[in-house]
């Protein structure tokens, strides 16, 4: 039967109806495999993966298809959002055996769990040189019944190859300083798309961590090169098919190089990282003469895309209890039970601009947002781009018409929705509504991230530990993963420094129970991504290379240097310790991989600078007016990675000691253990904050 009914996945519900007998992976299903002497054929995808729909349609919903997988196998659905160790393990494994990955994953398994054949998509018939699944199917349970000694040397090996990868990184030879950020900088540079933006070729994906590394490098060092890079890439995506034009959004990435087709799936993670990406470029175009935030034309495109994404998050993909759902799905079912159709919700034809505002805006609107009759996508369909903004005089316009294509669209049928809260995006989205938040001056966003960071406190927490996701308010059984752990203590983190609450606390426990149950036991500053106390797999995964997410080990680090400097002394030197350890291993990775360690580039930015920390004191008699003033300068300009609080004197530990100065707010701008004077001006604040000039 199939077992999928009850599952806390969007993704196994959706393959709930399928004639296979679907499990989920646990201890029963692999002893079925041994009873039945079958071997055991793991799937594994995520509810918004286009292939992953078009293999369902083809073969689980096939019932001649589903037959023979049932009588030749013990068919298992994993989710890889939901069990990213499981993920981790077995595509290490499909790499090795095909050279490539990607998703579906398909793999065959010996009862134990060793893979002995594996690999990704497989069509319901013969094509391109590819064989269909149920040949694949027939050859391995024949290669099972008839040539079981090869299966097993086989299975072996790949068990003994997986487990060398899991090593841990070397000892470095090389310490963080800034020649080595300095030739992580350069080697990434020589990559970069000078046409298009972006890095490498198609298909081309946002880079977040490697933009906020490149940013935070520029914020430090003024080099002009590094913004021109960080502000070209951001602007070609946001101009390109990549952003949604009309309703803010980033698909997951760019089916070729110059951003225009996406692959149209639009998950949490992506959105949160590029979120925070843009909210700190945007305060690189602070204008400190502007007395309100611009409402016209003249709004900085990155302050734009930044306000744009926020509203996609809050209104796409929040969720009632003050969450964040993981992805809005690629494809669009245009009739209930029919095949998904990738970007029919959001592609257009100049005919179609015509029939939503007639032909003299249809046709001004096919111009601005480049729909022609040739298309850009399939079927004489384009996808909507903006490489030019409308004159001033025409803005109220193009907003108008904006809104009527975006409520005509909302009338199409739409995507599915992943409701699936995941601990570690939801920790991604609370560190950048917090920090954008407070950048940029909008309260409610970091109103949003409290509504966040509670929820997942009250439902994600249990006995000191972390649950990797939930579904409607119903905590998953799946045990949180390191990434977990960091993304959600940094996310308290930022809002101990945004919001009121005692977040401080919460976020030291977290990385507690971190370093108790993730720490290589044998090396200090190594990191595993499952907990010691975790289901025993094939391997216990650690991968410190920043891949769609940034590394949970990066992201640990940045959590153990923030607190560090938040907290009492004397605990602090024990998380600065780890998280200089750490960042030493790391150090290996911006020497010969820095495309793939973008994120440990910016905690290693912020570590060999201090952090920079800002400590704003209130005036006497809790005088406060003034210091939230400095606090919005140190804010705007302070490079990210920088801790900022305010309050009174002796409030918290970078409080201490730190007196008002001639009876005003003052603030004390220090650099690790050296501290400038205290500064009573904004000028003096930005000044003490801002990338050096540059000749």
């Amino acid at each position: 039967m199939n077992r999928l009914g009850s599952a806390t996945s969007p993704y196994l519900r959706q393959h709930a109806g399928n004639p296979v007998h679907w499990r989920e992976w646990d201890a029963e299903a692999l002893a079925e495999a041994a009873e039945r002497d079958v071997p055991i054929l793991l799937s594994i995808g995520y509810a918004s993966c286009h292939w992953c729909h078009v293999m369902a349609h083809e073969s689980f919903e096939d019932e001649a298809t589903a037959a023979v997988m049932n009588e030749n196998f013990v068919c298992i659905k994993v989710d890889r959002e939901e069990r990213p160790d499981l993920d981790a393990v077995y595509m290490n494994a499909t790499v090795a055996m095909t050279g490539q990955g990607g998703w579906p994953m398909t793999c065959f398994l010996t009862p134990e769990g060793e893979p002995f054949y594996c690999g990704t998509y497989y069509p319901k018939t013969p094509r391109h040189g590819m064989p269909s699944f149920t040949q694949v199917l027939t050859a391995v349970s024949e290669t099972w019944r008839n040539r079981r000694d090869e299966v097993n040397t086989a299975a072996a090996q790949v068990a003994d190859a997986l487990r060398q990868q899991t090593a841990g990184l070397p000892d470095a030879e090389i310490g963080v300083g800034p020649e080595l950020l300095e030739h992580a900088v350069g080697a990434v540079l020589k990559d970069v798309d000078g046409r298009h933006g972006g890095f490498g070729g198609a298909p081309k994906f946002p880079a977040s961590a490697l933009l906020e590394g490149l940013l935070r490098h520029y914020e430090v060092t003024g080099n002009p090169t590094v913004l021109q890079t960080v502000s070209f890439t951001c602007e070609s995506m946001a101009r390109g098919g990549i952003y949604d034009q009309l309703r803010g959004g980033f698909a997951r990435y760019s089916v070729d190089a110059a951003w225009v087709v996406p692959h149209f799936e639009k998950m949490l993670y992506d959105n949160a990282q590029l979120l925070r990406v843009y909210a700190h470029l945007a305060r690189r175009g602070f204008d400190e003469s502007a007395d309100e935030r611009a409402t016209d034309a003249w709004e900085p495109l990155a302050l734009r895309v930044t306000r744009e994404t926020v509203q996609f998050l809050l209104t796409d993909l929040g969720t009632e209890q003050g969450a964040f759902a993981s992805a809005l799905d690629a494809d669009t079912h245009l009739e209930p039970g029919g095949p998904g159709v990738e970007g029919a919700t959001y592609v257009w034809t100049p005919a179609e601009l015509n029939g939503v505002l007639g032909a003299l805006d249809g046709a001004w609107a096919a111009e601005v947002f480049n729909v022609t009759t040739a298309g850009t996508f399939e079927h004489g369909t384009s996808v909507l781009t903006r490489y030019t903004d409308p004159k001033p005089a025409d803005y109220e316009r193009f907003e108008a018409i904006r809104a009527k294509l975006s409520a005509a669209r909302a009338r199409r049928p739409q995507p599915d929705r992943d409701d699936k809260v995941v601990t570690a995006w939801n920790g991604m989205a609370i560190v950048a509504l917090a920090e954008a938040g407070a950048a940029h001056g909008y309260p409610e966003w970091i109103a949003a991230a409290v509504r966040c960071a509670r929820f997942l406190l009250d439902t994600h927490m249990s006995g000191g530990r972390v649950c990797r996701a939930s579904l409607g308010g119903v905590p998953g059984a799946a045990p949180g993963v390191l990434e977990d752990y960091a993304w959600l203590a940094l996310g308290l983190l930022a809002l101990h420094q945004t919001a009121e609450g005692d977040w401080l606390d919460a976020a030291q426990d977290l990385l507690d129970a971190a370093i108790a149950h993730f720490a290589d036991p044998e090396t200090s500053g190594s990191w595993f991504d499952t907990a010691d106390d975790a289901e025993t797999l094939l391997t216990r995964p650690r991968d410190p290379l920043d891949g769609a997410t940034p590394s949970g080990t990066a992201v640990l680090a940045e959590a153990l240097l923030t607190a560090a400097a938040l907290i009492d002394p004397q605990r602090a030197d024990r998380y600065r310790q780890l998280a200089d350890h750490t960042l030493t291993r790391g150090a290996v990775l911006l020497a010969r991989a820095p495309r793939s360690a973008g994120h440990w580039l910016a905690v290693a930015e912020a570590a060999l600078r201090g952090p920079i920390q800002v400590a704003v004191v209130d005036g006497p008699d809790g005088e406060s007016g003034w210091a939230a003033t400095l606090v919005a300068a140190a804010r705007a300009a302070a490079p990210g990675g920088s801790v900022i609080v305010s309050g009174p004197v002796g409030s918290q530990p970078l409080l201490a000691d730190r007196p008002p100065v001639r009876d005003t707010s003052a603030a004390y701008i220090c650099r690790g253990s050296v501290c400038d004077l205290p500064v009573t001006t904004v000028e003096d604040v930005r000044a003490g904050l801002l990338p050096p000039p540059t000749a």
